[in-house]
């Protein structure tokens, strides 16, 4: 049985900071934007760009929260599309094709938060360490990047100031929030994944990507693999163990909250009705597994057994 609760509400302004409401006191919780020193430089985004992300059903009752940090393929007005076309931009190098929709229906299936970034991962990519390489990549999957080459230390701190860092003091605060209301929140973060990569035909219709904490991840595999006609991957098409990501690591791992990540095929969600049929069997695999009491503990150390 999941657990459900109602928290205080949440707001957003237009600049994409993030606040709590309560009565008529507002905190603001971006610290990491607005502690960042003034620059000389304009702004890069303007009026009429996107918020760098937005939270679906804030106040969502279950102690679950789901976040996609590629989920939107904007560009900041500034940059205009890096040097690339349409061509480029529908696939997956520019964002996870079909996450968003399927987030956005699992969150209302399952009365859960929702965090979903606005900006293509070419701008920046949410889910990588500042200092990785990838972070605001050059080049993606054999396709040249021209707007990220020849960077200068401040331009690349404006996308660090301006679009990562908001989105994941956010987060933090809802998560820390409810910590602090003496909620254990379970942390899951979606993603999707090209059917192909390098021309190897990926055979997995999901998978689960973990590192050393199993309490989520191994009942989740175990409860997916009795749906029938799935192909589950244990930590593929990509591994929760290679060091790269970094929201799981920040948000999850770092507060010993149980969590794990789901990585869905994206030529089975690319369209609405995949997105129907894969937000109803997440739904009921999430649901069979969410109500375990140890999921809502939190476990700091080495690791944990489910």
């Amino acid at each position: 049985m999941v657990t459900l609760r109602r928290f205080r509400g949440a707001q957003i302004d237009k600049a994409g900071r993030f606040f709590y409401a309560a009565g008529r006191n507002a905190v603001n919780l971006a610290l990491m934007q607005d502690a960042q020193p003034p620059s000389p430089t304009p702004a890069l985004l303007g009026p009429d760009d996107p918020a760098p992300f937005s939270v679906v059903n804030p106040e969502g009752r279950t102690d679950l929260l789901l976040f996609c940090d590629h989920a939107g393929r904007a560009f900041p007005a500034r940059l205009e599309t890096l040097g690339l076309g349409p061509r480029e931009l529908d696939q997956h190098i520019a964002w996870d094709i079909g996450i968003a929709g399927l987030g956005r229906r699992l969150s209302a299936a399952l009365d859960a938060p929702l965090f979903l970034t606005a900006y293509s991962r070419l701008v920046i990519d949410c889910n990588r360490h500042l200092t990785d390489p990838t972070s605001i990549p050059q080049e993606s999957d054999r396709t040249p990047i021209p707007g990220n080459r020849g960077l200068t230390p401040a331009e690349r701190h404006q996308r660090q100031a301006e679009i990562f860092a908001p989105y994941h003091a956010a987060l933090g605060a809802l998560i820390q929030k409810r910590l602090d209301d003496g909620h254990v929140p379970v942390v899951v973060s979606l993603h999707s994944f090209t059917p192909v990569m390098n021309g190897f035909q990926r055979p997995w219709h999901v998978g689960v990507l973990w590192n050393r904490d199993a309490r989520l991840a191994v009942p989740l595999m175990q409860r997916l693999a009795q749906e029938p006609d799935l192909v589950v991957g244990d930590n593929e098409p990509y591994s929760g163990r290679d060091g790269h990501g970094y929201s799981i690591k920040a948000h999850a791992e770092a507060l010993g909250l149980a969590h794990g990540l789901l990585e869905i095929r994206q030529d089975l969600i690319a369209a609405e009705a995949g997105q129907d049929r894969w937000a109803a069997i997440l739904h009921r695999v999430l649901l069979d597994v969410l109500g375990r009491p140890i999921l809502h503990e939190r476990h700091l150390g080495e690791g944990s057994t489910p």
